[in-house]
Parts: C-alpha cells; structure tokens; sequence
C-alpha cells in the first residue's frame, strides 16, 4: 500500500499538519504530496511549473482537495482536470469544511468522487480518514495506470 501516494490539496498549515497527523494515527504510512493550492496541485499532475520533468505517469491515487484557495480553489482546479483525458479518472474527494450545498452539488457536477465535511473532533477526524484511505488506498480498484483510455 505504500507506494500509493495521496496528493493533499490545502492552503491551511493547520490542515495539513491535522491531516497528515491523522493519518498518521490510522496507520496509513503512504506518502503524501502536499500542494498549497489548486494552481500548485495542476502543475504537480502535469509535470508543468516547478514540477517541469517530474514523471507524470507517476499519478496519485487519490487526490485529497479542499475548496476555498488562493490562485486556484479547489472547483476550478476540479473542472481543470475534468477536462484532461489524462486526469478525468483520477479520484478526487473533497475534504472541505465547506457545508454548502451549492459548494457540494458544484463539486460532484465537476465530477468528484466524494465529498466530506472535516469533522471538528479530532477522533472523529481519524476515524473519517482511516475509512477514507481503507477504502481508496485499499478497496477500489482504480482504471489501469489510473487513467482514462
């Protein structure tokens, strides 16, 4: 499982470190890429930027996105990579403490693949990610080299 890497899309420090320190705790050891905003997330995914020659065939299996960024929310960044034959099949939960339901609907009309409120309870917040990466990292059987045909 550990070679299956996570992307981690969030602007917060505080997130980050929350997130990573959470799945942490649910033994998920995979490594995780974090990107500050849905700009920094794009070039990372296609090899553009600061990430010019990284090996793109080396996609994550799960991209982890929150909404509200600087230079790129997480809806754009959505549409962007719903738009690319090369990313329409990778999967993307949101993970936002967004409740709104035009921010919910937005999202899986741009074809995310879950959306998940951050609990405030930090055993809560584990428990939300070890069902998040048992069941991504774990049980679902991705398109071949994660990508569409």
């Amino acid at each position: 499982m550990s070679s299956k890497k996570i992307l981690l899309v969030e602007d917060n420090t505080d997130d980050v470190l929350l997130t990573l320190r959470a799945l942490q705790r649910a033994n998920i050891l995979n490594e995780v890429i974090v990107a500050r905003d849905g700009h920094e997330a794009f070039e990372y995914l296609t090899g553009e930027g600061q990430y010019a020659g990284r090996d793109t065939s080396d996609c994550p299996v799960v991209v982890l996105l929150d909404l509200k960024m600087p230079r790129m929310g997480g809806l754009e960044f959505l549409k962007r990579i719903r738009s690319m034959k090369s990313l329409k099949l990778l999967p993307v939960v949101i993970l936002t403490s967004s409740k709104e339901d035009q921010d919910i609907c937005e999202s899986y009309n741009l074809g995310a693949n879950s959306y998940i409120q951050k609990p405030v309870d930090f055993d809560q917040f584990v428990q939300a990610i070890r069902t998040l990466g048992l069941y991504w990292l774990v049980l679902n059987v991705s398109p071949p080299g994660g990508k569409s045909e």
